[in-house]
């Protein structure tokens, strides 16, 4: 049994078990990342607090109370109170956001102010059509036109607000447009006739990381512009056209009502609408160019291949140079190995993720390499596994920053990595210090 455990082949299963038991700091530093994450979430909340958060805007709809007679079973009839909700014809959004940087402790939020600019036509043969199909009686003399705005907050000016060329003031509304809240503009649709509406606003919007559209009119054209580099076009739609470039991004949507699962006019019984509008949204994420934590989790993801990699290197020097490695320091090395996790996560939040992995896989490279040049007795031997592990953390740099082609490239340098492996162990008795099959143990052919 004795000779046995000195054996290759019990020095392989030692060795994977150190491997295997390498995945509770690898775990604990995923926990880290995770936790770090979270923080960087509630600045981010912080920052959009005070400043505006994800912005949702719509164009403005009409909203007519109604008043509709029932006759409960056994009751005598009532009237009951509800509305409907027409959208406009046409809707032209014209957006420039103002974008900028802000800082909550040592986290960062891309933040913006958009410019806006909506023209909402709604058409008299709408109304009209509308006002005789229903089985309500409009009132129309206490209409609203709501604008949905997802948080208030970041309404910072109106600067035009006019109905049929006439300047109006919106007014703050305790109704909610879907899951939004909504600004109003009392109208008086009896008093307009069969007149068409013709709404015009400009506006300024703060918000936080995300700007999304409604699609509120039968046809609807959406122009949006950002001097920012890395746009993530999110939503129900994709735009038809962008462009972008150095010096940030235009794009430009078009969207008929026939692409949406809700119509032109809707009563507040109908359930379904508040989920399809929710789902309506399009617009643009401004990502920020490096996501530290991001490309954290994925280094980490490769942690316990490159630790068994950087084992079997030593291994290879241990077996091949008839060497002896104690598994105490095949553990030390496995926690410098993990060590490098919790550095590149603390440096990456200071100095940006490149540097930060620099200087984290130059330090461990450094301590591996003299660490094993001093348990192998040979200078050489430890330069050696130093530059194996500086090219293995070069190739996982390689796999980050590759992306979509992170399993590819992952999947051919494992295929090279256990082709050379097999290569070098090519000669190795693995049966080395263990009986031959059918030879009969040294104390059983002594008896007697």
């Amino acid at each position: 049994m004795g000779k046995w455990m000195q054996s290759a082949t019990a020095k392989v299963l030692g060795i994977g078990v150190l491997a295997l038991l390498m995945t509770i700091p690898l775990l604990k530093v995923s926990g880290l990342v995770t936790e770090r994450l979270a923080m960087r979430t509630q600045a981010i909340a912080q920052i959009a607090q005070g400043w505006g958060g994800a912005q949702v805007l719509g164009g403005p709809v009409l909203v007519i109370p109604t008043r509709r007679l029932v006759a409960p079973e056994g009751q005598a009839p009532q009237w009951r109170a509800g509305s409907e909700t027409v959208l406009a014809d046409t809707l032209h959004v014209d957006t420039t956001l103002a974008t900028s940087t802000r800082q909550y402790g040592i986290y960062s939020a891309p933040v913006f102010v958009a410019t806006t600019k909506l023209q909402a036509a709604f058409r008299a043969a709408d109304l009209a059509q509308f006002r005789t199909a229903s089985d309500a009686a409009w009132q129309g003399g206490k209409a609203e036109l709501r604008l949905p705005v997802a948080d208030l907050r970041g309404l910072q000016q109106v600067d035009e607000l006019t109905v049929n060329g006439k300047p109006v003031r919106f007014e703050s509304s305790a109704e909610r447009f879907g899951s939004w809240p909504v600004v109003v503009v009392p109208i008086d649709l009896d008093a307009l006739g069969n007149q068409s509406i013709d709404v015009a606003i400009t506006l300024k919007l703060a918000g936080t990381e995300s700007m999304q559209l409604l699609p509120l009119a039968r046809s609807t054209d959406v122009t949006m512009r950002a001097p920012w580099r890395d746009p993530g076009f999110t939503g129900a739609a994709l735009p038809l056209e962008r462009d972008i470039g150095p010096d940030g991004f235009s794009a430009h949507w078009h969207l008929l009502d026939l692409n949406r699962s809700y119509g032109q006019h809707w009563d507040e019984r109908d359930e379904g609408v508040a989920r399809a509008l929710s789902s309506s949204d399009f617009g643009v994420q401004l990502y920020q160019p490096v996501d530290v934590y991001q490309r954290n989790v994925r280094a980490g993801k490769y942690g316990l291949l490159f630790i068994a990699m950087t084992f079997v290197v030593f291994f290879l020097f241990e077996v091949l140079k008839r060497l002896r490695v104690h598994p105490v320091q095949y553990l030390l090395v496995g926690m410098a190995l993990a060590t490098f996790y919790v550095v590149l996560l603390a440096l990456s939040e200071q100095i940006g993720f490149g540097p930060a992995y620099a200087v984290a896989a130059a330090a461990v490279a450094l301590i591996v390499g003299g660490y094993a040049a001093a348990v192998l007795r040979a200078r050489r031997a430890g330069g050696l596994l130093g530059g194996v592990v500086a090219l293995t953390y070069a190739m996982l740099y390689g796999l980050i920053a590759a992306e979509q082609y992170a399993l590819l490239v992952g999947a051919l340098v494992l295929l090279v990595t256990v082709a050379l492996l097999m290569y070098l162990t090519r000669r190795i008795d693995w049966y080395a210090h263990t009986p031959a099959l059918g030879e009969a143990p040294a104390a059983i052919m002594e008896r007697p």
